[in-house]
């Protein structure tokens, strides 16, 4: 039997390690809203993005990142309820094999692994647990420009939850 072919999710060709910055989106398993929800401000902030235990675990994650690599800087991030957005930046390239435990596919994946464990242990010590979808979505940053936009899409994200292509209630 032949088993339909997984759709390549890495840019073609593209070494993972080089110095640059990569805009990543990580989804819940089936999108489930597990990290936190959007509620209603006041005028100062109209909406509020309040994280669930879950997503505080998420949220001590991401900034464990740069304390497990020296050359990798998350730039900005959200949490929203059932996906994140980190804006990351390899600063300097530290190993120069193509599988480096230094390039974006295995940070995402050591932290998917790290958020998942701290979940078994505060929640669910007895159960295997299923937080992420498989793999993640990338965009290489190509310039200045689309860095920029990037971060405005990442700072006006929580403003536009329920037009967003995750959204569910």
């Amino acid at each position: 039997m032949d088993l339909p072919k997984r759709k390549r999710t890495r840019l073609k060709d593209y070494d993972y390690s080089t110095e640059g910055a990569c805009f990543v989106t990580i989804c819940a398993n089936n999108r489930k809203n597990l990290f936190g929800n959007i509620i209603s401000g006041d005028v100062l902030s109209p909406l509020k993005n309040i994280l669930s235990p879950i997503g505080d675990i998420v949220n001590c994650e991401i900034l464990n990142i740069e304390k497990h690599y020296n050359n990798i800087k998350v730039d900005k991030y959200i949490i929203m309820p059932n996906h994140i957005h980190l804006l990351i930046r390899i600063t300097e390239r530290i190993n120069p094999f193509p599988t480096s435990k230094y390039d974006i596919p295995n940070v995402i994946g050591k932290f998917k692994a790290a958020v998942t464990r701290n979940v078994g242990k505060a929640f669910m010590p007895s159960e295997k647990i299923k937080i992420w979808q498989s793999s993640f979505h990338d965009h290489i940053i190509r310039g200045e420009q689309d860095y920029q936009k990037i971060w405005q899409y990442i700072n006006t994200n929580a403003l536009k939850w329920q037009d967003d292509c995750f959204y569910s209630e």
